[in-house]
């Protein structure tokens, strides 16, 4: 039996990625239907909660907007516009990955309709952290196929990083999700993440991509 080609054994690798983080989210939706997490999220609202300050808020407040529909629209656009000379499959992907991932976002939380610790409805997951590791995730993925030097990438991609991060944090600050809405946004963003990328990368294109080790067949 010859040896498993690179394309092939990422794809394995991201299929299984994708699948084990599928898993988690569904679990956690388990969990929160039956309130299991219930001292868990208190536990982790009153800790946040122990940082509150006018200033601070303000920031949380600017990071969480910036993190939502506008800032993700402008990130979206330019990316795009960046990778449509060399990387054109990947420009057009982007948009219909994000439109995917509102879509996934939208029916899960219509479907749990979980109330907000502020008594909102539609907790859970979190939009803005779903959505946000998906377009981070996308983004650290192209740059680190790219060509740039590694400290370039490493840098961007740990700015992606700290970006979901910070704006999870925010969402949890001002009041707006529970800790396990922001990690079942997060398992549910990198499962659609991992899955969208696996499938981009087994399209067949005449021009390699960021990851065209997932398009090429062994010889």
């Amino acid at each position: 039996m010859s040896e498993a080609s690179p394309g092939r054994r990422w794809g394995l690798v991201l299929l299984g990625g994708g699948f084990i983080c599928l898993t988690g989210f569904l679990l956690l939706t388990g969990f929160v239907t039956r309130d299991t997490l219930v001292d868990t999220d208190r536990l982790a609202r009153a800790f946040v909660h122990q940082s509150h300050h006018p200033l601070l808020g303000r920031v949380m407040e600017a990071v969480s907007y910036l993190g939502g529909h506008p800032g993700q629209v402008a990130v979206i656009l330019f990316t795009s516009a960046m990778l449509w000379s060399r990387r054109r499959r990947w420009a057009l992907a982007f948009p219909a990955v994000m439109a995917g991932a509102g879509v996934l976002q939208y029916l899960a939380k219509w479907a749990l309709d979980r109330p907000r610790p502020n008594l909102d409805p539609w907790g859970f997951p979190s939009a803005h952290v779903l959505t946000l590791v998906v377009l981070c995730g996308y983004l650290a993925f192209v740059f680190a196929g790219s060509t740039a030097r590694g400290r370039w990438r490493a840098l961007a991609v740990s700015g992606c990083l700290a970006t979901v991060c910070t704006v999870a944090y925010s969402r949890m600050y001002l009041d707006m999700h529970w800790l396990s809405d922001v990690l079942g946004g997060m398992s549910g963003g990198v499962a659609y993440l991992l899955l969208a990328i696996w499938l981009i990368g087994s399209l067949p294109s005449r021009r390699p991509g960021p990851a065209s080790a997932l398009s090429r067949s062994s010889s």
